[in-house]
């Protein structure tokens, strides 16, 4: 259900328009004010919205006008949406927005969407948790114009060996590959995969080392809206089967099949 008086932050999915939620699609379809993220977004998700719905490309205005514009119009009555890449939930700005919104008293709602390293991982077949490799995913950012603390510097979350991944960072790969390497459990030969616009119709993976992604990278002019992924889940010479499914594994919804060779 719609509530009235309510702005919602909504997320777009990777790019694909069939991998949007049911309750994004509806909410499009119903909103009379949509401010996007112009840059980012797939334009064919715009599509799903009623043709005198009022379009604002966030790309191009700041954050005070974005404000106003959702303040405004859901005083007026009408139902806005701020409509996210991917998910709201990562890399978006959306606490600022919702915490503005909430001194005047205005009601807000999130919705997620699939996020890029899913849709990536999805393209690639990928288990970004893969049993004997890694339990663990981290997701960051490399550093340039927006700072990241000291504890998070990529050569100290390196340190852990798991399944990295990086948005908004395809421009400084040859930083991260020398970053990286800097932790001193990654080597070389670490499998690294790059996808650029994961789940659109012209996706791209590169796939290599981190002895040469950068080359390829460059070779292939990617420069923006690409997911890095790094780690051994890419390409595993060996890894374990899941206990869960084991049939000699019991648990709360299964006794282990004690007759089973495997």
């Amino acid at each position: 259900m719609i509530e009235p008086n309510t702005i919602y932050f909504v997320g777009s999915g990777p790019g694909d328009p069939e991998l949007i939620t049911l309750r994004a699609k509806k909410l499009l379809e119903n909103a009379d004010v949509i401010v996007y993220s112009g840059s980012l977004l797939n334009p064919k998700l715009l599509e799903y919205a009623k043709k005198d719905a009022v379009l604002h490309d966030a790309a191009l205005i700041d954050r005070n006008k974005i404000y106003e514009i959702l303040r405004d119009s859901t005083k007026q009555g009408k139902l806005a949406i701020r409509f996210h890449d991917g998910d709201p939930a990562l890399f978006s700005t959306i606490r600022e927005q919702i915490d503005k919104l909430d001194t005047d008293g205005l009601r807000c709602k999130v919705v997620p969407g699939i996020t890029a390293i899913l849709g990536a991982a999805s393209s690639l077949n990928l288990e970004l948790t893969l049993p004997g490799i890694t339990q663990t995913l981290i997701i960051t950012r490399a550093e340039l114009r927006t700072p990241v603390p000291d504890r998070e510097r990529i050569s100290n979350l390196a340190t852990h060996g798991a399944t990295m991944a990086f948005y908004l960072s395809v421009h400084l790969i040859r930083n991260i590959v020398d970053e990286l390497l800097r932790g001193g459990v990654y080597q070389t030969s670490t499998p690294v995969a790059v996808i650029y616009r994961a789940t659109w119709d012209d996706e791209k993976i590169i796939v290599g080392t981190l002895d040469n992604i950068a080359e390829k990278v460059n070779e292939a002019k990617i420069t923006k809206t690409a997911i890095i992924i790094v780690g051994n889940v890419i390409n595993p010479s060996s890894y374990e089967f899941s206990k869960v499914y084991d049939p000699q594994f019991t648990h709360g919804y299964r006794k282990a099949n004690t007759d089973s060779s495997e």
